[in-house]
């Protein structure tokens, strides 16, 4: 009897962390979708990628709100996202 409650308590830890791992995923999966890629809105070296020929990506920007430099923000709020050269944008632009 012992070695069946071993047994059940055993497959029942591993059906949890199975779900849990997949309730991860699945959360994981939702955050990213929410996002999106809002351009001009980064300080200098804070951005999440897109600064430009040459550069290695993430962290690359020189300039604060460097307008081909974006950050993931969430999804709906880029364009009202305000900075000092204007709004953020779904598209690259021109900043001075």
């Amino acid at each position: 009897m012992k070695t069946q409650t071993k047994i059940a308590t055993v497959a029942a830890s591993a059906l949890a962390l199975a779900l849990s791992a997949a309730a991860a995923n699945a959360t994981m999966t939702v955050t990213a979708a929410s996002m999106e890629h809002c351009y001009g809105v980064a300080l200098a070296g804070e951005n999440d990628c897109a600064a430009g020929p040459g550069t290695t990506c993430a962290g690359t920007s020189t300039v604060d709100y460097q307008g081909n430099a974006w950050s993931n923000v969430p999804a709906g709020t880029c364009e009202s996202i305000e900075t000092p050269y204007g709004n953020g944008s779904l598209t690259p632009i021109e900043r001075p």
